[in-house]
């Protein structure tokens, strides 16, 4: 089968099409056929070994996984002996972070993190959901514990994890306000913000607003900007970042959570079969739909990740096999 292949960390130049040998599942598994996949964050820091705990988890010299892609959306082909709940033809998705894989023509997949496809969606909306959704998830109702009515702030709110964060928030009763890029505003009106800042002209830690919860996709500023834009018993919930900011977040959360009202924390996702099918109603209801930026094929994943890294995409890059 073709694959997109790498072997040390590096720039997108690193990444090859190569012919690989088809897998074969192990008893939980299923043989899933991809017709799409996605690229997150989290693909473009293994990729480049960067922040370094990557490579603690992954392969401090050279990658453990030779092929990334945690995204999925496809059919099952085969299933193992134990596999239960899937057939051959079935559509799934699913966040394939375990074993990665998925920019290939075939992965196998623990049956454990695979969802039926959503009725309704293709494959490349699909595909767009698992990882970023449910960071978006877990990030509002979970950390961030959003009610009907709040007013919520979504710094970065024009990738992956910010649009379904728009969306849910609103779907959730709350008042929505979007930080990102000028380019990005008319989309994030689109899908529902109540309320868009172009973050290159006005300073929100500044203006004089207080949020009753702050979703920060980014995790580039201190969290000491974030904590002035805060309600007295808002909530700062930081997605990722630097490890000198994940660090700055986490002793400034303990010190408010002792002297105030404040919360402030880091989100550890936590990969949630419960969550994708929570997100499953929602995208089936209409609530909320993938954003797509740009499609590539298979073998054009290196020009993928160059586009992914400058940061200028409207929600998802989607990889297509079909």
């Amino acid at each position: 089968m073709k694959a997109i292949v790498f072997t040390r960390y590096g720039s997108p130049d690193v990444l090859a099409l190569k012919e690989v040998e088809k897998p074969i599942p192990k008893d939980d598994e299923a043989l899933v056929r991809i017709c799409a996949a996605s690229i997150n964050s989290w693909d473009w820091e293994l990729l480049r070994g960067k922040p370094f705990v990557n490579r603690v988890i992954f392969g401090l010299l050279k990658p453990k996984f030779r092929i990334l892609g945690a995204d999925i959306a496809g059919r099952i082909e085969a299933v193992g002996k134990n596999v239960t709940q899937f057939q051959p033809g079935d559509e799934v998705f699913g966040d394939q972070w375990v074993k990665w894989g998925g920019f290939a023509e075939y992965v196998c997949a623990r049956e454990s993190v695979l969802v039926p496809k959503p009725a309704g969606l293709t494959f490349e909306q699909a595909a767009a959901v698992p990882q970023a959704g449910v960071l978006a998830v877990q990030g509002l109702r979970d950390k961030g514990q959003i009610q009907p009515g709040q007013t919520v702030l979504i710094n970065g709110a024009g990738g992956g994890v910010g649009t379904f964060a728009v969306q849910i928030a609103k779907s959730a009763g709350a008042e929505v306000t979007g930080v990102d890029s000028a380019g990005k505003l008319d989309m994030l009106r689109s899908i529902g913000a109540d309320h868009v800042i172009d973050y290159t002209q006005e300073d929100f830690t500044r203006n004089g607003r207080r949020y009753d919860l702050i979703l920060d996709v980014i995790g580039l500023r201190s969290a000491f900007d974030f904590k002035r834009a805060l309600a007295p018993e808002g909530r700062y919930v930081m997605v990722g970042g630097s490890t000198s900011r994940i660090l700055q977040a986490l002793l400034l959360g303990l010190w408010s959570s002792m002297v105030g009202s404040q919360k402030m924390g880091l989100l550890a996702m936590k990969p949630s079969r419960k969550d994708l099918g929570y997100l499953k109603e929602l995208l089936e209801a209409g609530k909320v739909v993938p954003v797509i930026d740009r499609r590539y094929p298979l073998s054009e994943v290196p020009d993928a990740y160059r586009h992914f890294g400058a940061g200028h995409h409207k929600g998802k890059v989607i990889i297509t096999l079909e």
